[in-house]
């Protein structure tokens, strides 16, 4: 099976186990992807700027091409940074950001959304776009990964 497919695949399966539990999955730090990957990334996405998410939605997506189903990528997105994920962002994100966010989470990336930010802004899971999975703390996200052996990304 190609690996595209492959992909669509199990995300559409992943998809569907959570439709039929009701409710979005919790971040689950130890399992991020479909497999066990050579490469392991939690990048820090912390500000609203859209020059600043482009240059790590495409930092991101170059990890992506070159690694296919070798690495495994976390966006771990907290304080200004959370309206990339939002459906309704209050800060001027272009959507074709949060188009491209999309995109990649349909390769695996994973975007964990700090529960702190959105317990700030008096916002729930559902403000989030679909495939954005919520975590308690975003700066304990950044440790539980790194000490789940992922690389540091920040900007």
């Amino acid at each position: 099976m190609p690996q595209q497919s492959r992909r669509n695949l199990l995300k559409w399966l992943t998809a569907a186990g959570a439709a039929l539990v009701g409710s979005r999955a919790s971040a689950d730090h130890s399992s991020t992807h479909f497999g066990e990957s050579s490469h392991k990334v939690v990048y820090q996405c912390n500000q609203a700027d859209n020059d600043y998410l482009a240059a790590i939605l495409f930092s991101v997506g170059e990890l992506v091409r070159k690694y296919g189903d070798d690495v495994e990528i976390v966006v771990s997105v907290f304080g200004p940074g959370i309206h990339l994920l939002a459906k309704q962002p209050r800060r001027a994100i272009r959507p074709e950001l949060q188009e491209h966010a999309s995109s990649l989470a349909m390769y695996g990336v994973a975007f964990h959304a700090c529960g702190n930010t959105l317990k700030a802004l008096e916002w729930t899971e559902d403000d989030l776009l679909p495939f954005a999975t919520m975590v308690p703390i975003g700066a304990e996200d950044l440790m539980l990964l790194q000490e789940q052996g992922y690389a540091y990304i920040s900007w």
